[in-house]
């Protein structure tokens, strides 16, 4: 049979492209893995809860957000990009928050390797869409708390979001406690071994304190203007659970910003030592050089080539000299120590 006589049934369909969703509807029914036109429905009704979550590493996932969603293309550009800026927008229907995740990267030797992705939020009237480029592990949290417990999906898009932004955000904590562990180590090496390399240490933290602030203070300017500002996505009472977050960065800045004072102070405090040991070692180069220099100017004065030279034929003069040599050298460092130079 010919490839024009060939039935219909025999040709296989496109594959539609499948993203993790979940809606809830309005009388409580909590639905999984929707198919492209159940979302459309979903977003066409205007009530429930609708979570579609989006792999941007798929790139017939991306295009949903534009052909099923119908977000601003800079909007979509933003969430896609890996190196977008942690902002707030508002958009007439939606807002797209982006915040960044942090954690130590375990594929590297560093110990102070970040390991960082973004994760985009559309928040609209009745969905939640989240974006992101790689494995995070407050999205994937968040859709194990799901499951076991639906009724976090009754409480609106706005709350799922503060869910997935709380984990995110307490991904800093447990840095802070390395971080901790880290001064603590330096500190001893410093103040108690002085160990010379600790010097690279110190700026390895210092370059991870560093990029910690950069990463968190947009998202402490973002968070606060989604606590303050009046929108109608967001109620007041959602608002009270975004404070908390808001709070919780804030004591992170405040701990990152005691950490940079006090790795500036260790950096001074190792600089001052090292200068202390050279000022100590130079002085005790110089105190042998004073003590030494009669024996120097002596023996070079009597080691001349000259027929009359005092005490030449004097069978103790070589004792004699060696003698007044000590007794000069003594005479030098009795001095200095009547000055307190030593």
């Amino acid at each position: 049979m010919s490839a024009a006589l060939r039935p219909l049934q025999e040709i296989p369909p496109t594959a539609e492209p499948r993203v993790w969703s979940c809606y809830n509807t309005s009388d409580g029914q909590l639905r999984l893995d929707l198919s492209r036109d159940d979302i459309v429905k979903a977003l066409a009704k205007g009530d429930g809860t609708l979570w579609v979550d989006i792999d941007t590493r798929d790139q017939q996932k991306v295009e949903m957000l534009r052909d099923v969603f119908h977000f601003h293309p800079l909007a979509i550009e933003e969430a896609v990009g890996p190196d977008s800026r942690v902002k707030l927008e508002e958009f007439n229907d939606y807002v797209l928050l982006i915040v960044r995740t942090v954690a130590f990267c375990e594929t590297t030797d560093d110990p102070y390797d970040l390991d960082t992705a973004n994760i985009a939020f559309f928040l609209g009237k009745n969905y939640l869409v989240t974006v992101h480029g790689a494995d995070t592990n407050p999205v994937d949290s968040t859709r194990e708390i799901l499951q076991r417990k639906p009724e976090l999906a009754t409480h609106g898009p706005a709350k799922l979001m503060h869910a997935i932004v709380d984990q995110a955000v307490d991904a800093y904590f447990p840095i802070i406690d390395r971080l901790d562990e880290f001064m603590d180590s330096l500190e001893e090496r410093i103040f108690a071994q002085f160990d010379q390399n600790a010097l690279r240490e110190v700026f390895a933290v210092k370059r991870l304190v560093l990029n910690l602030r950069r990463h968190l203070a947009p998202e402490r300017d973002a968070l606060s203007v989604l606590t303050n500002r009046p929108s109608t996505l967001l109620t007041p009472d959602t608002q009270i659970y975004f404070r908390d977050i808001y709070d919780h960065v804030l004591r992170i800045y405040d701990s990152l910003e005691t950490f940079r004072d006090l790795l500036s102070s260790t950096l001074d405090s190792y600089l001052t030592q090292v200068s202390n040991r050279l000022g100590t070692a130079t002085k005790a180069l110089s105190v042998v050089a004073t003590v030494t220099l009669p024996f120097v100017v002596v023996s070079g004065m009597w080691g001349m080539n000259f027929e009359r030279i005092p005490l030449h034929s004097n069978p103790n003069g070589f004792m004699i000299l060696v003698l007044a040599q000590l007794a000069l050298g003594l005479a030098i460092l009795a001095g200095l120590r009547w000055r307190k130079l030593l």
